[in-house]
């Protein structure tokens, strides 16, 4: 049986922070439902335009291997706000499922609202390590870190190698090392 992950949009979603993870999971044979904040289509930060599977409201409380959060200040700020999001976040932790979050999404979405990364190593955009520091979390200022069942991403530079490092926690390291070999990605 494939796996299976939620991403969660809302208006001004970091573009390339959702695209590459949708992209590089998809083709590892990983499912990603795509759910938005209200239904309809979900406009980016800088244009991108991306209908979503279902609303937050049309999906029940079924466990997905994963959840991802892509960045955006926007769009982290309104996900951190949502009590659905906070509740769907905390119990996929909860059950060691994935949890991954890019940019501004770790420091407002796991971080402020959450309250996820207490003594947890993280990364996220730079501009919002004071939010990071004051979740609680051991800040790398790494591309991409891993501290257990966590994942967190810089921002829009670290798109690539993000996505590669949820295909390699979903489907295994010779999935990612394949398609970073084919693409010629650094990892």
């Amino acid at each position: 049986m494939s796996k299976r992950v939620l991403m969660i949009l809302a208006e001004g979603f970091e573009d390339v922070e959702a695209i590459a993870p949708i992209d590089v999971l998809n083709r590892a044979g990983v499912e990603v439902t795509i759910v938005s904040l209200v239904m309809g289509p979900v406009k980016a930060a800088y244009g991108t335009t991306i209908v979503p599977h279902k609303s937050i409201d049309q999906i029940d409380d079924t466990l997905y291997d994963g959840v991802i959060f892509p960045g955006g200040r926007r769009n982290a700020q309104a996900l951190a706000a949502h009590p659905r999001v906070r509740e769907i976040a905390i119990r996929h932790y909860r059950a060691g499922k994935m949890v991954a979050a890019i940019c501004a999404a770790p420091s407002h979405v796991l971080g402020e609202a959450c309250d996820l990364l207490r003594g947890r190593r993280a990364t996220g955009d730079p501009s919002f390590n004071d939010k990071l520091s004051a979740s609680g979390a051991l800040i790398t200022d790494e591309l991409v870190t891993v501290d257990g069942n966590i994942v967190t991403g810089m921002g829009p530079g670290a798109a690539m190698p993000f996505a590669l490092r949820l295909a390699e926690y979903l489907s295994g390291k010779a999935v990612a090392d394949e398609f970073a070999a084919k693409w010629r990605i650094s990892r």
